[in-house]
């Protein structure tokens, strides 16, 4: 009977861990005069980031990230790396073998740099706990060199591309929808949609495994803005009509 109830009691806690994480839908179009607190503001330095109302895709204002060059944060001084970024609260962060759905806006304005610099305007990356994980790139990054822009996973050593776009895609707002299952079994899952249209439906796997260094079960965060390899030349990217929240299954 002693066993029976302290089982229960487990059984209680450990319910309520997983019922205290649940993420309800969470959002931000930017109509406020500041960062949301669902973001951190650790990844871009101040001035970087700009609440406007000249370029919106809904309501009035929009979030608009230009990169510097220069532009570091502390500990990155001295890297190849520059970054302006918004990231996710660490409150909102993906569990594994969850399912979530993503929706965001962008908007590269038309005299966008084309360029061949390392570039990433978006991306999902696996909570490295122990800071040794290797490799250390993002799962899943949207990168745009050269005027090309490539949906990219990456899971091991290497890096698969599921989507790629040569038309040009500046001076337009670029509408994306996510459902996403980061797994390190094969029942991960990625379908995306830009502007309506299905762009990837993938299924396998979408995390790291714990030989990479990364612990189970995994944690993901979003971030979004520009992160680049150094460049002389300034870029701006704008963001609106953030959303997330947790699809439960029945």
């Amino acid at each position: 009977m002693k066993k029976l109830f302290s089982f229960s009691i487990i059984l209680l806690i450990l319910t309520s861990a997983c019922k205290s994480h649940y993420i309800p839908k969470i959002s931000d179009g930017f109509e406020s005069k500041k960062l949301g607190n669902i973001w951190r503001s650790d990844k871009f330095i101040p001035g970087d980031l700009e609440i406007q109302s000249n370029i919106v895709k809904s309501g009035k204002f929009a979030a608009k990230i230009t990169l510097h060059p220069s532009d570091q944060i502390d500990d990155e001084k001295g890297t190849i790396l520059e970054r302006a970024e918004i990231m996710e609260a660490r409150k909102y962060t993906s569990i594994e073998d969850r399912i979530y759905s993503y929706e965001f806006c962008l908007f590269l304005p038309a005299d966008f740099p084309i360029d061949s610099t390392r570039l990433v305007i978006a991306q999902w990356k696996q909570d490295c706990k122990s800071g040794k994980c290797d490799p250390g790139n993002p799962i899943i990054a949207f990168r745009y060199i050269s005027g090309e822009l490539n949906i990219t996973l990456q899971t091991g050593s290497e890096k698969n591309i599921l989507y790629s776009l040569t038309d040009d895609i500046r001076n337009q707002w670029l509408d994306f929808k996510f459902k996403i299952r980061f797994s390190r079994q094969q029942h991960g899952l990625i379908i995306g949609h830009l502007n309506d249209q299905k762009i990837i439906d993938y299924s396998g796997i979408t995390a790291y495994a714990e030989k990479y260094g990364y612990s189970f079960p995994g944690r993901f965060y979003f971030k979004t803005g520009l992160y680049r390899d150094k460049m002389d030349q300034s870029m701006t990217i704008y963001v609106d009509d953030f959303e997330k929240y947790e699809i439960i299954e029945n």
